[in-house]
């Protein structure tokens, strides 16, 4: 129970982030202060496409783990990026917590599975 709600959380999060990187204005001047412009649209995709995968996880269980480790590898980038950009630990935080919360996803799946 504790693993589904864990899943729908990111998977919903993972849902909105994704379509603000590729429709939201303000998502548009982030990339630019990051320094990857050429890259909002990728995150934003792959944001989009690792939530379906954790939703669709629930009908195939592989789809989870591929998802997870995908969505924890993308907010370890995100979180080093805002570090190396000098955001702040707080502002960084987030992007940590989802790592962490994706990490938790991948593992527990893995181990239901496995």
């Amino acid at each position: 129970m504790l693993l589904t709600t864990l899943i729908f959380i990111s998977a919903f999060s993972f849902l909105f982030y994704g379509l603000n990187c590729l429709f939201n204005k303000n998502m548009f001047q982030e990339f630019k202060r990051f320094g990857l412009s050429n890259f909002r649209e990728l995150t934003g995709i792959l944001q989009i496409l690792g939530a379906i995968g954790l939703l669709l996880g629930y009908f195939y269980p592989i789809l989870v783990i591929i998802a997870s480790a995908g969505l924890a590898l993308l907010m370890l980038l995100g979180f080093l990026v805002r570090l190396k950009i000098k955001d702040g630990l707080l502002v960084s935080l987030p992007s940590f917590a989802f790592m962490l919360l994706n990490l938790y996803i991948f593992f527990a799946s893995y181990n239901n599975i496995y």
